[in-house]
């Protein structure tokens, strides 16, 4: 544990954001990077959001609703990392309050958008820039998979199609985003849970200093012979 730890504070790391497509692993990794850690970890309150069952079945009806109360809870939970900021050595969240705006545009109409919009600017100036963003990537039919067995009766009515377009709308969102180091991670074939080998390489690489974007590639996949 304090190795990693250690590795993240000489590289300046003290808050990392993971982000991603539904189904994409966020939660996981973000759990398990913690528990290498010891670091505090902040969990986007999905289940508590009571707009959000209504908008799988009905988007365009609840889909304001649903907007606003995430950007809200978002944003609370943010005002907590600020103030822990100079107390805490190291944090994890398992979202990134920028990309709030993904979604928004994903389901909201232009009105709601333009008020969405409003009190998106107002709050998004108080927010704690992370040191690290990982982005994780996943094929739609490999995330769909994955959220049939998690089995979120809520989740019931996702289809390819829409994590399809949300995928394509988080790929554009990250394409520009330069905010922090960000590392980009493909999950398609990985699997942190049970194989011990695919979570301390990507721990490893996690740890190492770097600017800009850095797609992470297995150490493995370099092996020859």
């Amino acid at each position: 544990m304090e190795e990693l730890r250690q590795r993240l504070a000489d590289n300046g790391i003290r808050y990392i954001a993971i982000e991603g497509n539904i189904g994409s692993g966020k939660t996981t990794v973000a759990r398990l990077l913690a528990e290498r850690t010891g670091a505090r970890l902040f969990l986007e309150e999905v289940d508590d959001n009571p707009f959000l069952e209504r908008y799988y079945d009905d988007p365009a009806g609840y889909g304001f609703q649903a907007q606003i109360f995430f950007l809200l809870n978002r944003y609370r939970q943010q005002t907590e990392i600020a103030q822990q900021d100079l107390f805490a050595d190291l944090m994890i969240a398992d979202y990134l309050f920028a990309k709030d705006t993904i979604y928004a545009h994903a389901v909201l109409g232009d009105d709601e958008l333009v008020l969405y919009s409003r009190l998106h600017s107002l709050l998004e100036g108080r927010i704690v820039r992370p040191d690290l963003v990982v982005y994780l990537q996943a094929d739609p039919r490999i995330l769909l998979q994955r959220i049939r067995k998690r089995g979120r009766n809520y989740e019931r009515h996702i289809s390819d199609e829409y994590l399809e377009g949300l995928g394509e709308a988080f790929n554009h969102f990250f394409f520009h985003y330069d905010d922090s180091p960000l590392l980009v991670v493909n999950t398609d074939r990985l699997d942190f849970t049970t194989n011990r080998e695919h979570l301390e390489d990507f721990f490893m690489r996690l740890s190492e200093r770097f600017e800009g974007t850095r797609y992470y590639v297995p150490s493995w996949e370099g092996k020859t012979g």
